[in-house]
């Protein structure tokens, strides 16, 4: 009896899993029109809506990175960023930057860079604290 529950939960997780990565293939044709709009913050916006996936699939963490890197870099004026970024995505974007940094790829290392610097001024450290010390929503 108890294998049955086994093998249900497990096949529901790989239900729910598949159904994240759909949410993330959808989100992702939606940022590349954003960014083909010149429209990167709208980009980065979509990106960090509802992330980080509620899953500790890695394939659905790292499928949702990719999408979140691909609104990063299409930022040209971080400056001018936050003027249209709200700050309940603070948080989550620092998480994604140092995600971005643990790449170790130096244009994704100078962009996360450029942003943490203006992100930090904006938000203060208590962005920082929060982004390293939260463990249930991984990114």
């Amino acid at each position: 009896m108890e294998k049955g529950k086994d093998r249900a939960k497990m096949v529901d997780h790989i239900v729910e899993d598949e159904a994240i990565i759909t949410k993330i293939e959808h989100k992702s044709h939606k940022i590349d029109s954003l960014i083909k709009q010149y429209r990167p913050v709208e980009a980065l916006k979509t990106a960090l809506d509802g992330s980080p996936p509620k899953t500790r699939d890695e394939r659905c963490k790292s499928a949702n990175w990719h999408v979140v890197h691909r609104a990063l870099m299409a930022i040209k004026a971080v400056d001018l960023m936050f003027s249209n970024l709200d700050p309940e995505y603070y948080d989550i974007l620092m998480k994604y930057l140092y995600r971005g940094l643990s790449t170790g790829d130096r244009q994704t290392c100078d962009q996360c860079l450029k942003i943490h610097e203006k992100l930090t001024q904006k938000a203060g450290l208590g962005c920082i604290i929060r982004a390293l010390s939260d463990t249930v929503n991984t990114v």
